[in-house]
């Protein structure tokens, strides 16, 4: 009788053993297959979000670009920086400039406060592409705001090859202190080049620009005192450069003769 009584409990808790891992089993099939579902619908709705930010960008209406921008703006915010966003912020930086749509002649899509927008976010982008369309913007653009915000950006992004960004800053600058002299647009040059100083391999041009904004008296005051401040500091930068490396090149010969 203890023995039927042993067995058939065994059986119980076997039984009950079975159920459970039958559950826990189900419950992760169905786990999966909800994490699987997540992920396709957001992979989906991921695609459908970038051709929407897409049309609104390649529309002519000003509010459909402004709404691209908001769309825009949370995706760079959120670590999205795929190749449809920067398509995107591509086409809306370059609106009215290099991309053009007409109407009777006249230019329907020049909207500066847009392309400023755009460039500003290519900034947080930080790649060798969105230097590119910056530097293009920078030289081609008409407007000190959207030029203003380029050069804020190549600043941020900080990548200088060649004294490429450099110079494209320097042009950007010099053609506009002919044609519309703006103190916003140098305090953003000046800015740019204190960042972008140590990557300098040759500083002649960025020191001669800097040297035309300390002395032209279209600029306010605390911007060309900002630019003395910077040509001072830069020298001293220099100076102390050439005591390291005549120090080391001393050091060196002396450990030479012994």
């Amino acid at each position: 009788m203890l023995f039927i009584k042993k067995t058939v409990a065994a059986g119980l808790v076997l039984s009950l053993g079975i159920g459970m891992s039958c559950v826990l089993f189900a419950e992760s099939v169905q786990k999966k297959s909800s994490n699987s579902e997540k992920s396709v619908e957001s992979e989906y709705l991921s695609d459908i979000d970038t051709e929407i930010i897409s049309s609104l960008a390649n529309s002519d209406e000003y509010d459909n670009k402004l709404v691209a921008l908001q769309y825009l703006k949370e995706a760079v915010d959120g670590g999205n920086t795929s190749d449809g966003i920067v398509a995107a912020l591509d086409k809306l930086a370059g609106d009215g400039i290099s991309s053009q749509a007409r109407t009777n002649g006249r230019v329907m899509n020049n909207f500066p406060d847009i392309r400023r927008e755009a460039c500003l976010l290519l900034g947080k982008v930080k790649t060798e592409h969105a230097k590119n369309t910056l530097v293009s913007i920078a030289v081609a653009d008409n407007e000190p705001m959207v030029i203003s915000a380029a050069v804020r950006s190549l600043g941020e992004i900080g990548i200088n090859q060649n004294d490429e960004v450099i110079d494209a800053i320097a042009f950007a600058n010099r053609r506009n202190e002919v044609l519309n002299p703006t103190s916003s647009l140098a305090l953003e040059v000046l800015n740019a080049f204190e960042t972008l100083s140590p990557t300098a391999e040759n500083k002649k041009t960025m020191i001669d620009a800097i040297a035309r904004i300390a002395v032209d008296y279209n600029y306010v005051t605390p911007v060309r005192q900002k630019a003395y401040k910077l040509l001072k500091q830069m020298s001293q930068s220099d100076s102390s450069s050439k005591d390291s490396k005549d120090s080391k090149d001393s050091k060196e010969s002396n450990e030479s003769k012994e």
